[in-house]
């Protein structure tokens, strides 16, 4: 039951370091050989992960990323997770707005740091795009912009 919940918590950390914007926590939840494909990019380390997310997620772009009913599977110091996420991605100046839905599938690892991922991924199960009505008020967070 510790693991489950170590890896919850390593997954939870991702999630919220990326709609922070916190590269140095993100890169944190990896081991440096880890792998990430996201739609449309693969990347074939930590150093290409944390590249391609801090040029992907500049700072007035906002973003929420939900992890829900993780399905977690531990064999010894190896394990695999499948996540549903809900995500938002506001971006105010293109007056752009996008909401979907997906499944996250891990691959974790024991090390003496406790539980990083070794590979993250997700597929689309849908997603809707928008644009935000010039008469609707964001205000951006100071933590949403990595300050």
């Amino acid at each position: 039951m510790l693991d489950l919940e170590a890896i919850r918590q390593l997954k939870y950390a991702y999630f919220r370091c990326l709609d922070t914007k916190d590269w140095e926590g993100v890169a944190a939840c990896f081991v440096p050989e880890a792998t990430a494909t996201y739609p449309h990019h693969e990347c074939e380390s930590r150093v290409a992960i944390i590249d391609f997310l801090s040029t992907a997620m500049v700072p007035d772009l906002i973003t929420m990323h939900h992890g829900h009913h993780p399905e977690i599977e531990i064999d010894n110091d190896r394990a695999t997770g499948t996540w549903y996420l809900h995500d938002r991605v506001l971006a105010p100046a293109f007056e752009f707005a996008l909401e979907g839905a997906g499944l996250y599938a891990d691959r974790y690892v024991r090390t003496v740091d406790g539980w990083r991922m070794e590979h993250t991924g997700y597929a689309r199960i849908f997603e809707s795009t928008s644009t935000i009505d010039s008469g609707v008020k964001i205000e951006q967070g100071k933590r949403s912009r990595g300050e």
